[in-house]
């Protein structure tokens, strides 16, 4: 049995890049129901306390830090804004990973972006997106998200799907062509999600974004951005999804939060939802396929809101607490992956035998069909039969996630 002492010295460490978008902590919480429950908070401070907690990064939209009206109009304040950003950033050691651009808050894009029926406003959310690549570059960020909050619809006539996705391409396209021209080190992530807040949004899940990679010019540096929540609004399985990306090349960075469940986007802190799931996912992102394979090695960025009901010293705990149970459960999972009975359940249920091809070496479709015991002489009766044991191994699962073995 494990020492159930808790865990008292899980401290945050670089090495656990763990990084946060100054959009989280910086939320005023006002929601479409009621007004801000806290007041602004200095981003630049924001990403200072993030430093002393232990984060590795921070990540940013363009109108986090420099407001709409600065970074339209007044490239004098842009410049001294942008000049607090960077001297926080070298004070602190803070990389930042990954930016992105908002393209979805200012009443410009309320009927789209890159997506928008109206061209004029397509031509600016490509200008604005161009300007947010080059300042990430600045500051070392490799990734640019895409969310597209706005790419999408509520009435079905009122939006050419074949001619969004066309524009949604053309867009992708010019920002890859953008990225090699400038000679700038950066990849695009899409990030999916079903609604909220067009009522359908394109290229709404994992599955759907990885098709669409594969439509465009430089496919080789379009991959995704998954969320917890984002998935799980679908009712589908996130660590599948990621799993998928991963297997793909396609997983160039990742969102973690919480939610229960397919309702609206909840943006709860990470593992305080479907606990289970966030154990799975830390385990594939810390540990790898069973059988082998690519893994992931980029920041474990934390896409949350803190509640609603906290005042300023909720924000601060509730970041802290990101981390940290994503630590305890890496912990758990590297228990999980080092139990001798988890070895066993796993090969009872022929998990590694997965990643063994069909065909053995040497084999070819003939030697298949001409085999009698694939098929004339096998016993589908007696092997129909086996038990696989994976209730077993499920419920070592929930021993180690719960700290019992």
């Amino acid at each position: 049995m494990a020492d159930l002492t808790p865990a008292t010295k899980l401290v945050p460490t670089p090495e656990d890049k763990f990084s946060f978008g100054l959009w989280t902590v910086g939320w005023a919480a006002a929601d479409p129901f009621g007004s801000a429950t806290r007041p602004d908070i200095d981003v630049i401070d924001a990403a200072r306390r993030l430093a002393d907690l232990g984060a590795w990064g921070i990540t940013f939209h363009d109108d986090d830090v420099v407001p709409f009206e600065v970074g339209h109009k007044d490239p004098a304040g842009r410049d001294e804004i942008l000049g607090r950003l960077k001297k926080v950033v070298a004070d602190t050691g803070l990389t930042v990973p990954m930016v992105t651009t908002n393209l979805f808050s200012h009443p410009i894009f309320k009927e789209g972006a890159f997506t928008a029926n109206d061209r004029d406003v397509r031509r600016f959310a490509l200008r604005k997106a161009f300007r947010q690549l080059q300042l990430g570059a600045e500051l070392g960020a490799t990734t640019f998200v895409m969310w597209g909050g706005r790419e999408g619809a509520e009435v079905d006539g009122a939006k050419d799907i074949k001619a969004a996705l066309d524009r949604y391409a053309e867009a992708v396209n010019l920002l890859t062509t953008y990225i090699t021209e400038q000679g700038l080190d950066m990849r695009i992530a899409i990030e999916p999600k079903p609604n909220e807040p067009r009522g359908d949004i394109l290229l709404p899940t994992v599955g759907h974004a990885i098709a669409f990679s594969y439509t465009l010019e430089h496919p080789h540096l379009v991959g995704v951005n998954p969320e917890v929540g984002h998935e799980q609004m679908s009712n589908l399985n996130f660590t599948a999804g990621i799993a998928q990306a991963l297997a793909a090349g396609k997983l160039f960075h990742v969102d973690l939060n919480g939610q229960h469940g397919p309702k609206f986007d909840q943006d709860l802190v990470f593992g305080h939802g479907d606990l289970l799931s966030a154990f799975w996912t830390v385990d594939l992102l810390e540990n790898g396929f069973p059988g082998g394979g690519p893994t992931y090695d980029g920041p474990r960025h934390f896409d949350y809101k803190p509640n609603r009901t906290e005042d300023f010293d909720g924000i601060w705990d509730s970041a802290s607490a990101n981390m940290r149970t994503y630590l305890l459960l890496k912990e758990r999972a590297a228990a999980f992956r080092a139990d001798p009975e988890v070895q066993a359940a796993l090969e009872k249920a022929s998990v590694t035998e997965l990643a063994q091809p069909t065909l053995g070496e040497g084999e070819t479709l003939a030697s298949i069909v001409e085999d009698r015991s694939t098929f004339e002489d096998f016993d589908a009766d007696a092997k129909g039969r086996r038990g696989y044991g994976i209730g077993a191994l499920d419920q070592l699962a929930i021993e180690h996630l719960l700290g019992a073995r």
